[in-house]
This record gives C-alpha cells, sequence and structure tokens, in this order.
C-alpha cells in the first residue's frame, strides 16, 4: 500500500456563508492524501494501474467549482467523488483552508480536514 499525496493546489471558489463570499470569492488550498494498493504500478510502469493524480485533480477541482456554504459539505463531496472513482483507494484524507477569512480581524486561514473514517 502507498501513501500519496496531492499538495497545495490552490483554486478561486465561492464558498461562505456571507453573500459576498458567494459573489467574490476567495483562494482556497486543498491537500488530499489517499491510500491504494500500487503493487502492480510498481513492477508494470502503466499508469492504468494506478490512481491517476491528473484525474484526482480534475474531480477535486470539479468540486471546488460548485457554491457551498460550508466548507464541510465541500470536503464530504469530494472524498465521496474521488474514492467512487478510484475503487483502489482504501483510505483518504482531504484538507481544505480558506484563505483570509472574513471573521472581523487578521486571520491567515481557517480549515477543515475529514477522512473516509469520518463516515
Amino acid at each position: 500500500m502507498a501513501l500519496i499525496s496531492i499538495e497545495g493546489m490552490e483554486f478561486y471558489s465561492h464558498h461562505g456563508c456571507f453573500e459576498e463570499e458567494q459573489i467574490i470569492g476567495t483562494k482556497f488550498l486543498v491537500d488530499f492524501c489517499f491510500i491504494a494498493d500500487t503493487k502492480k504500478a510498481e513492477t508494470t510502469d502503466h499508469l492504468s494501474e494506478t490512481v491517476n493524480y491528473q484525474s484526482v485533480y480534475t474531480l477535486i477541482k470539479k468540486e471546488m467549482d460548485i457554491k457551498s456554504y460550508l466548507l464541510e459539505n465541500v470536503a464530504r463531496r469530494i472524498l465521496n467523488t474521488v474514492c467512487n472513482n478510484f475503487k483502489m483507494i482504501t483510505y483518504a484524507k482531504v484538507k481544505i483552508s480558506k484563505l483570509n477569512p472574513p471573521l472581523g480581524g487578521k486571520i491567515q486561514k481557517v480549515c477543515i480536514t475529514l477522512s473516509t473514517d469520518d463516515k
């Protein structure tokens, strides 16, 4: 089993409870890691025997493009979508960071982390 991470994916999205967030949007960072059986790919060197990182990124990007009020909702959708598309993933964890959230003060980011263990 391999632990694979795709870190620091940057998106400009429209998630948040405030109307301004839904209209103006802001930057988000997404880290996604997962465990998958890569034994065949390790010996065959064939992309078809493992999880294609580009495909994972594309699925995450599609979910980040859908407006949501809560990061909890976005994180769960990302986990469900990626895991449903790659059955060889046995565990996954996603962390979404909202940069410069409008909480009334100087705040670098707020984050949520969910995993497939959290079902």
